[in-house]
């Protein structure tokens, strides 16, 4: 599976999952994430294992339901970053 576009998640195992902590400016802007990204997540079919937030970070784990990270876990993770990157960055192949 590409995961080069995903340069700011960590892979790990036990389970096998994937990790990011994203930084905010503002609660707003916190607030405004985890509401897309619950959003994101529905859409794909996916519950994170562990999100865990303050007032200007949230930290979001998916963890495989089986052995490996299915492409649902791998797509909720592209879509949950294309929340927080520049348009022009999100378009670019």
């Amino acid at each position: 599976m590409d995961t080069s576009d995903l340069s700011g998640w960590t892979r790990g195992s036990r389970p096998d999952h994937l990790f990011r902590r994203f930084v905010f400016d503002s609660y707003a802007q916190t607030r405004r994430f985890l509401d897309d990204m619950q959003a994101v997540c529905d859409a794909c079919g996916v519950t994170p294992q562990n999100v865990n937030f303050g007032t200007t970070y949230v930290n979001v784990t998916i963890s495989a339901e089986g052995d490996s990270l299915s492409p649902a876990d791998w797509e909720a993770a592209r879509r949950i970053d294309a929340l927080v990157r520049p348009a022009s960055e999100a378009t670019q192949p």
